[in-house]
């Protein structure tokens, strides 16, 4: 979804934020990106786990991935999912090096994001969960761990309810499964949404400089503005139904509430007393002073350091 300020075109305030993509300006803003991609093949860093990167053909596009370390004996692979209008670095450039330290690291850029092409039709949740899933059986990964912010967030939430074999655990941050999960003022943003919010924020620029259609930066907005605005939800009995442990993030000045966040942590078990009835598989995480933005960024440390201590808990 989208705030936006258009008197204030070109400010850091004035930007549209959005839970569905524009996280993807205040990351930037912030100085958070990390340089592209480079192509396909492998390509260790100084000091870091060894990168392998590569496309899939799926459904009339080459979906892009990157693997980062080995596989690790007991560790299921963590997959990444990122917000919209962003890729895989804007996102988790940062984190993937501590992520990966002790654990595989998958990440994918969804249709139309960084290198990956764009298809006819719109972006669909339920497309972008069927791309995952056919870059991880081309891997040859059995169960994974998925982490998705915001639009990567209700990805994530797909994949639990349709792929309950593939998903061990899920890390859902800073998403809404309905629209009802904003703040007020959110939804009357995003219907301002255009290309024209970004000029000078140096994201066209970005996407341009690894996207197949350089060109592809308007139809990509307006597509993400449009999977915002028809987005019907996920039904709470469809999210009641996942089976996999569930750690929800949001910060406490999201654009998703706090209340919102609460909810989706009882759909999947939280909300018990732990000391009568035992600890949940659930996990709920509110993160002090921490807008949308700030999620993957100022607080990236503590977001490493919770989703590192759920995902090793038995």
């Amino acid at each position: 979804m989208v705030r936006t300020v258009p008197a204030l075109k070109g400010s850091r305030r004035g930007l549209l934020a959005s839970s569905a993509g524009i996280a993807a300006l205040g990351i930037l803003l912030a100085a958070c990106a990390t340089p592209s991609p480079a192509p396909p093949g492998p390509e260790p860093a100084p000091g870091s786990a060894p990168r392998t990167t590569g496309y899939l053909p799926v459904d009339g596009i080459d979906v892009y991935y990157e693997v980062h370390g080995a596989a690790r004996e007991g560790k299921a692979p963590l997959v990444l999912l990122h917000g919209g209008l962003v890729a895989i670095d804007m996102s988790f450039g940062g984190m993937i090096p501590r992520l990966a330290a002790d654990r595989q690291v998958i990440a994918i850029e969804q249709q139309g994001h960084g290198h990956t092409a764009d298809r006819s039709g719109p972006l669909s949740y339920d497309r972008m969960a069927a791309d995952t899933v056919a870059v991880l059986r081309h891997l040859g990964v059995g169960r994974a761990d998925v982490f998705g912010y915001s639009m990567g967030g209700v990805t994530a939430l797909k994949l639990g309810i349709q792929h309950p074999d593939l998903v061990r655990k899920l890390v859902v941050a800073s998403a809404a499964f309905d629209k009802a999960g904003y703040y007020p003022g959110v939804l009357e943003g995003i219907a301002a949404m255009s290309p024209d919010n970004f000029a000078g924020s140096g994201l066209p620029e970005i996407y341009a400089s690894v996207a197949p259609d350089p060109g592809a930066w308007t139809g990509l907005v307006e597509k993400v503005k449009q999977l915002d605005l028809q987005f019907q939800g996920v039904p709470p009995e469809q999210i009641a139904s996942i089976a996999a442990a569930t750690l929800v993030i949001v910060g406490d000045s999201d654009d998703v509430s706090i209340a919102h966040a609460a909810r989706l942590f009882e759909l999947l078990g939280g909300g018990t007393p732990g000391d009568h009835k035992g600890l949940p598989d659930a996990q709920l995480t509110v993160l002090p002073a921490t807008g949308h933005l700030g999620v993957l960024t100022e607080r990236s440390d503590a977001v490493v350091a919770t989703t590192t201590a759920f995902l090793d808990r038995p």
